[in-house]
């Protein structure tokens, strides 16, 4: 395999902010090298001074002889104007602008023309042959149709997965040798996702690609590069092997450097040693001395760990929200079909599905924000609801990332406590510095983190997170998904991110088209278990379903029907009557009231919870009857 690109000891920094020093890397033809790290590490710093958007401020880059190199970039095709076509063509630069000027007149002319679009028409057919184009033509037919995009269609008119189908279109179309990608999952849904996994699978082609998605970063990966403090140190073999050979790594840089701390504090010691020790001096050691200072200054310590922690509120009612047969259409096309749940404290359900499909129309249901065509939505009570938008619409991009979170002081309350906004957002890895910098100059990622602290900061008992995935670093997802096991109120999360799902929820919502939605027991791959077993089954589950239904009926008498229809509104009661006893019983002075009336009202609290757990018992008991 012959090297595509050599970075041989290339250095960039931004004022203080060292991104790469002397780093070196090389990339083999066949290669698929994913390069991971931080946000703001400077990996996509990394993947443009490859394609030779930026320049190094030092050290050398070798690009094989006429490589052919293509680019997607993180950001989407915003304002672009023009059609599919012409913004696909546009990877091919001069050529492509010939092509897509032939298109945009072969498809006028079809209609209308004049003797003036007739010359013009053949200027361009003589102008493609003398760079032989048109093997470029069926080419970018060919690209449009695997990707399954509409030529004509204007790009501004796309959703944000169609314009990142369109971007990556022409990332392709020039059939690079070397294909760099940032972000790319970032807007497409799962199908879309698995359709670029297997597509870059069989693809001979050198890649080089920034992803968070840990199931992409698994099937692809041959060698795994990491970004650190501004060094590269290549990780061959798989993710697992990676995460423990990188905490191998961490200790003993930890042990080398106590080590060395150690040393130098001993000869620190000994240098202010008194008169007489000085005269006597070994000048050797002096030297070694300021070396070892001098080495000490240099040492890149290593950033600390993101720490978030939500605000949550006092417990919402048991039932949060209960939706009956609704529906909903769009232009005459079933969104939501027949739909019946009902979502209990403590339930983390995930939305799956293509983009488009309905999720979050669904949402808007849910959370009473708009009614549907047919059907009832009940909400619990006591709910306070916090919204993460994928869109970011929350955030004002002329204030400061502090201003965002808090508006006319600088402490903000959070589980009780008060808190500093500068110690609050350092939780979110903002320096004093970034957290007063206006929003619009940060990248995605730290966005995104805006976004979490805005949205942490609020007290909450029903979280709902529209795409929280999006553009967080590895570590940072990894302990987004660890705060939300362990959240005590109620998740509705939409993620195409398989294990964030996987790693979060208990079941799954699952967006099937024509309106009809299922619900399934635990994660991603917990639901394609489940339907494999479905069509293994020689029964269909809804044919068992309404059987079950069946016998329900026929087996509970009118009495226990009764009691069945009456046990949720009874249990909503007990429970907001056991909230308040608790929030009495909670306050400073309770135990200071008289013994007997302490006792009353723990004999009554403990009462009211052997009535809710027999409703519980009696509830289960009666609904799988």
């Amino acid at each position: 395999m012959s090297n595509l690109i050599t970075l041989d000891n290339v250095s960039l920094a931004y004022g203080l902010d060292i991104l790469l020093d002397k780093v070196k890397l090389q990339i083999a033809s066949g290669e698929r090298v994913c390069l991971i790290g931080r946000n703001g590490a400077g990996k996509s710093s990394l993947l443009k001074i490859i394609d030779g958007s930026f320049m190094p401020d030092s050290g050398s880059v070798f690009r094989k002889p006429n490589l052919r190199l293509a680019r997607l970039e993180q950001e989407l095709p915003q304002k672009t104007p023009g059609t599919v076509y012409e913004y696909v063509a546009s990877g091919l630069a001069e050529t492509g602008k010939l092509l897509a000027a032939y298109h945009v007149l072969t498809h006028r002319l079809a209609t209308d023309y004049s003797e003036k679009d007739l010359n013009e028409l053949e200027r361009l057919q003589h102008a493609i042959d003398a760079k032989n184009g048109w093997e470029f033509e069926q080419n970018i037919k060919n690209i449009l149709n695997r990707l399954s995009l509409e030529a004509d269609r204007p790009v501004a008119d796309l959703s944000g997965g169609w314009q990142r189908r369109a971007a990556l279109a022409k990332a392709l179309v020039g059939s690079p040798e070397l294909l760099l990608l940032d972000e790319p999952t970032n807007h497409l849904d799962i199908d879309a996702i698995q359709w670029l996994e297997d597509q870059l699978v069989s693809w001979d082609v050198g890649l080089l690609f920034i992803t968070h998605d840990r199931a992409l970063l698994k099937r692809l990966a041959t060698r795994i590069i990491e970004l650190d403090r501004g060094q590269l140190t290549s990780w061959p073999g798989d993710y697992d092997n990676f995460l423990r050979r990188k905490e191998e790594m961490l200790h003993a840089e930890e042990k080398q450097n106590a080590l060395f701390d150690k040393k130098l504090a001993e000869e620190e010691v000994w240098i202010r040693q008194g008169i007489k020790a000085r005269r006597t001096r070994n000048e050797g050691r002096v030297r070694a001395l300021e070396a070892m200072r001098l080495q000490r200054s240099q040492r890149r310590e290593l950033q600390g760990k993101a720490s978030f922690n939500l605000n949550e509120a006092q417990k919402s009612g048991q039932l949060i929200i209960e939706a009956k047969n609704i529906s909903q259409s769009f232009n005459h096309q079933p969104v939501i079909e027949n739909f019946s749940l009902r979502v209990m404290r403590g339930d983390r359900i995930g939305l799956i599905g293509p983009n488009g499909v309905g999720k979050s129309t669904l949402l808007n249901i849910l959370l009473g924000k708009m009614p549907p065509e047919h059907g009832t939505v009940t909400l619990g009570t006591k709910l306070q609801i916090a919204y993460f938008d994928q869109l970011r619409q929350a955030l004002d991009l002329e204030k400061t990332v502090a201003e965002n979170v808090v508006q006319g002081t600088d402490f903000l309350e959070i589980n009780g406590k008060k808190r500093h906004i500068m110690s609050y957002l350092g939780d979110f890895l903002f320096s004093s510095h970034r957290a007063r910098t206006p929003v619009k100059a940060l990248s995605g990622g730290e966005c995104n983190r805006l976004l979490l602290a805005k949205l942490f900061s609020q007290p909450s008992n029903l979280l709902v997170m529209d795409e929280p995935t999006n553009d967080l670093d590895i570590e940072t997802l990894e302990l987004l998904e660890e705060l939300l096991s362990q959240y005590q109120g109620t998740l509705l999360l939409v993620s195409h991110d398989r294990a964030f799902l996987d790693n979060v929820v208990t079941s799954t919502l699952i967006f099937e088209g024509q309106g009809k939605i299922q619900e399934y027991v635990g994660g991603y791959h917990d639901w394609l278990r489940q339907k494999t077993e479905e069509k293994s089954q020689p029964t269909p589950s809804i044919e068992k379903s309404i059987k079950k239904t069946e016998k329900s009926s026929t087996k509970l008498s009118y009495k226990e029907q009764k009691e069945l229809a009456e046990l949720p509104k009874k249990i909503e009661q007990l429970d907001a009557e056991i909230t308040e006893l608790q929030h009495t019983i909670s306050q400073p002075d309770f135990y200071q009231q008289p013994h007997e009336t302490v006792t009353k009202k723990l004999a009554k609290l403990h009462e009211l919870e052997q009535a809710l757990e027999h409703c519980y018992q009696r509830w289960e008991k009666l609904d799988n009857s």
